[in-house]
């Protein structure tokens, strides 16, 4: 058996309690997510529930495309998202293998591949 531990977030950003005062979606701080490094992102809504993981070599402009593209799995509960948090991986294998355990163990809401639970 192999024992894969969640990491810690690199950086954890959440969304202001007045929207309209950011330009990027909510979040003031979306610039400390890195631009170019590869890694994955947990969406969370504002009970602390797991929405969607992702993995992306690089990080800021993947995490933007979900809140931009019409074909994001979360393209309908974009409003729901309040919380993001960054781990960067720069292994993709590594980034593969905590994407489908965090998917698989924290259950998260929206993905639809990589899950073994249902």
């Amino acid at each position: 058996m192999i024992n894969i531990t969640i990491p810690k977030p690199s950086v954890t950003i959440t969304k202001q309690k007045n929207p309209e005062l950011s330009n990027i979606y909510g979040f003031t701080d979306f610039h400390l997510i890195p631009r170019d490094k590869g890694g994955i992102f947990m969406f969370y809504n504002n009970k602390h529930e797991l929405l969607f993981v992702g993995k992306a070599r690089k990080l800021r402009p993947r995490i933007k495309k979900h809140f931009e593209d019409t074909v994001s799995p979360i393209k309908m509960h974009r409003d729901e998202v309040t919380k993001i948090e960054v781990c960067v991986i720069e292994d993709p294998v590594h980034r593969e293998i905590y994407e489908t355990h965090i998917i698989n163990e924290l259950k998260s809401k929206y993905n639809i591949d990589k899950v073994f639970y249902k």
